[in-house]
C-alpha cells in the first residue's frame, strides 16, 4: 500500500533527468518552427495582399509548395468566388478602419480543387509612424466545425419541416373538426311566422369537439319545438351522443310534443344505448311554441339544465325556474320539471348552455354566474332576440382565456310593436 509522504518506485534521478530533457527540448525547437508547423496556418502578405510568408501547415492544407506561393499569389488567390467578393466588400474594408479582424468564415482553395472551410483572423502591422507595413493572418481549419454546423443545420431544417407538417396536421384536424361541429347544428334558423329568432355557437378550442346544441323546427302549422343542450365530455364520443340527441328529440316531438315526454324519450333512449358501457348524458331544455294572437305560449320542461332566461319588454330578466330537472340518461326513469311562460311583444326567451355562466373573470378567477348573466340581461335594451345575442357574443368574446368551454346561445322572442302581455307560471 503507498502512503503519503512516501516516494514513488521510480528513482528521484529519473524523474529530474526526464525534466530536463524536455526543456532542453523546447529550448531547441525555435520560434521559426513553431511558426512553421504550428496546428494552424500563418502568412503574412504586403499591403497589395501578395503573400511575403507562408507556413508549412498552410502549404499542407493547400496542397502547394512555398515556390508557387510566395511572392506569386496574393491572399485572395486562396480565395473562393464568393470568399473573394466577402473579402473585397467586408474583409478588407474592416480590416482598413479597425487594424484587426477575428473570426471570419471563408473557404480556401486547395490545389486539387477541393474547398476548405478556414477561419480567418488578420492583424495590421504599423511601422513607428503608425503606417500599416504588412498583414498578419491566421487561419483555422473549420471543417469539424462546418460539419457540425451543417449537421445543425439539417436537425433545423428537420425540425421546421415537422412542425410545418404538424401545423398543417393541426390545420386539417381543425378543418374537419369544424365541419363536424357544423354537421351538428342546424346551417341557418328557420324563419318563425309572428317570431324571431337567433343563435350563436362559441368554440372554446377549434382543437376539441365540443357537445353542445340546439334546434328549432316547426311541428305543424302553428306549433314549434325548440331545444338546447349539453353532453358531458368533449370529442367524438360527444358529437355521437349529440347527434344521437338531436335526433331522438326530433322524432320524439313529431310522435308526442309534449316536453316532459319529450326529455323522457331522450332519457330512456340514452340509458339503454350507454348504460353497459361508458355512460354518457346530458342536460336538456325542451319546450314547444304556440302563437295565440298577439303573444306566444312557451311551454317547456328541463332536465338538469340552466334555466331559461326571460327579457321583458319593461326591463326585466327572470329565469324561468325548472327545479329538480334530473340529467338526461343517467338514470333508467328520471323526473322532468315542466314550465311555462308567455312572451309579449318586445320581449326574449334565452337559452344557454353553461359555458357562459361557469367562465372564470377577475384577478381571483371568479364564476361570472347567474346573478351577472341576469344583470347583464337586464341591462341590454332589449330589441330582439339578434341584439341580445350580438350583445352576448360580445361578452364571450371579451372573456378571453376565461372561457374554457363551448357555449351555445338560443334566443326566440316577438318582435316589438305589439300589445304588453305576459306572465309565468309553473305547473
Amino acid at each position: 500500500m503507498c502512503r503519503t509522504g512516501q516516494s514513488s518506485d521510480r528513482p528521484e534521478g529519473e524523474d529530474t533527468a526526464s525534466t530536463d530533457a524536455a526543456f532542453s527540448a523546447l529550448l531547441e525547437d525555435s520560434a521559426e518552427e513553431l511558426y512553421d508547423s504550428a496546428p494552424c496556418g500563418y502568412l503574412s502578405t504586403l499591403m497589395d495582399g501578395t503573400i511575403a510568408k507562408i507556413n508549412t501547415t498552410l502549404l499542407t492544407w493547400l496542397g502547394r509548395d512555398r515556390e508557387e506561393v510566395v511572392g506569386r499569389m496574393r491572399f485572395t488567390d486562396l480565395l473562393t468566388v464568393g470568399g473573394k467578393i466577402y473579402h473585397d466588400t467586408h474583409f478588407a474594408p474592416l480590416l482598413s478602419m479597425q487594424g484587426s479582424i477575428n473570426g471570419i468564415a471563408l473557404d480556401i482553395k486547395k490545389a486539387e480543387g477541393g474547398r476548405l472551410p478556414v477561419l480567418v483572423s488578420s492583424l495590421t502591422k504599423t511601422d513607428s509612424d503608425g503606417r500599416p507595413m504588412l498583414i498578419r493572418t491566421t487561419v483555422f481549419d473549420a471543417s469539424d466545425r462546418r460539419s457540425y454546423e451543417k449537421e445543425l443545420l439539417r436537425e433545423r431544417k428537420a425540425a421546421e419541416e415537422a412542425r410545418r407538417q404538424a401545423e398543417e396536421d393541426r390545420e386539417r384536424l381543425q378543418e374537419a373538426l369544424a365541419v363536424l361541429q357544423q354537421s351538428l347544428l342546424p346551417a341557418a334558423l328557420p324563419p318563425v311566422p309572428g317570431m324571431e329568432a337567433a343563435s350563436h355557437y362559441h368554440t372554446a378550442s377549434p382543437d376539441r369537439l365540443g357537445g353542445d346544441f340546439y334546434d328549432l323546427f316547426p311541428l305543424d302549422g302553428e306549433r314549434w319545438a325548440f331545444f338546447l343542450g349539453d353532453v358531458c365530455g368533449k370529442g367524438p364520443q360527444a358529437a355521437a351522443v349529440t347527434s344521437l340527441t338531436r335526433y331522438t328529440l326530433r322524432a320524439a316531438a313529431l310522435h308526442d310534443p309534449d316536453p316532459v315526454a319529450a326529455l323522457t324519450t331522450l332519457n330512456t333512449v340514452l340509458h339503454e344505448r350507454y348504460a353497459s358501457g361508458d355512460p354518457r348524458y346530458c342536460t336538456a331544455i325542451f319546450g314547444i311554441l304556440e302563437p295565440h294572437g298577439d303573444t306566444v305560449t312557451v311551454e317547456l320542461a328541463s332536465g338538469g339544465h340552466p334555466p331559461a332566461l326571460v327579457l321583458r319588454q319593461d326591463g326585466r330578466a327572470d329565469y324561468l325556474p325548472t327545479p329538480g330537472g334530473l340529467l338526461v340518461g343517467i338514470l333508467p326513469t328520471a323526473r322532468f320539471t315542466p314550465a311555462r311562460t308567455t312572451l309579449a311583444a318586445g320581449e326574449t326567451l334565452l337559452l344557454y348552455t353553461d359555458g357562459l355562466t361557469e367562465a372564470r373573470i377577475g384577478e381571483k378567477r371568479e364564476l361570472f354566474g347567474d346573478e351577472a348573466l341576469r344583470d347583464f340581461a337586464a341591462g341590454l335594451p332589449h330589441s330582439g332576440p339578434q341584439q341580445v345575442v350580438t350583445a352576448l357574443t360580445g361578452l364571450l368574446n371579451g372573456f378571453g382565456d376565461g372561457l374554457d368551454d363551448d357555449t351555445a346561445l338560443l334566443a326566440i322572442g316577438v318582435p316589438a310593436g305589439r300589445p304588453d302581455t305576459a306572465s309565468d307560471t309553473l305547473t
